[in-house]
């Protein structure tokens, strides 16, 4: 299963968003009442989830249970992101729902902080014939060196070079 980064919106009204991490759209849902569980399932069912991410400079207590049941990263942009940077990603990626959009942009924040090293760590596969770049990514996520992720225990087994 591939490795994901998910932004969620929560309340009464919920979303999820998802990207792979090439920063590639995966999931977009929402839901009204929903809890923990309609959020673990949704990513469960998507992939692997390396970072939960917060449209809020203080995320609320969703983006933190799940980070802690997934064991991922937490993010968040360190503010909270503008209704204007919203509506460009909305347009951007067809949004028209609100908290949808809400989720996609915490995910595409997320993306964007990290994006320059998963590209590198692409880069490196290739020059290093990993075959499985996406473990090798999510590894550099979790603050892995690339040749840190390549010579770790266990996952030495995921890195098999051609």
């Amino acid at each position: 299963m591939n490795h994901i980064i998910v932004g969620v919106d929560s309340g009464k009204r919920a979303a999820i968003a998802c990207l792979d991490l090439d920063g590639n759209p995966v999931l977009m849902a929402n839901g009204t009442f929903v809890g923990l569980g309609w959020f673990v399932e949704k990513i469960h069912s998507t992939g692997t989830p390396v970072i939960i991410a917060s449209d809020k400079k203080k995320p609320s207590t969703l983006p933190a249970k799940l980070s802690a049941i997934f064991g991922t990263t937490l993010f968040s942009a360190g503010y909270d992101i503008s209704v204007k940077r919203k509506q460009e990603l909305a347009r951007k990626y067809g949004i028209s729902n609100l908290h949808e959009r809400d989720a996609m942009s915490a995910a595409v924040a997320a993306y964007n902080t990290y994006k320059n090293k998963l590209e590198q760590a692409g880069v490196f596969a290739k020059k290093h014939m990993v075959q499985d770049v996406d473990t090798l990514k999510a590894m550099v996520i979790k603050r892995y060196s690339m040749h840190e992720a390549i010579d770790a225990k266990p996952s030495v087994e995921r890195f098999k070079r051609t």
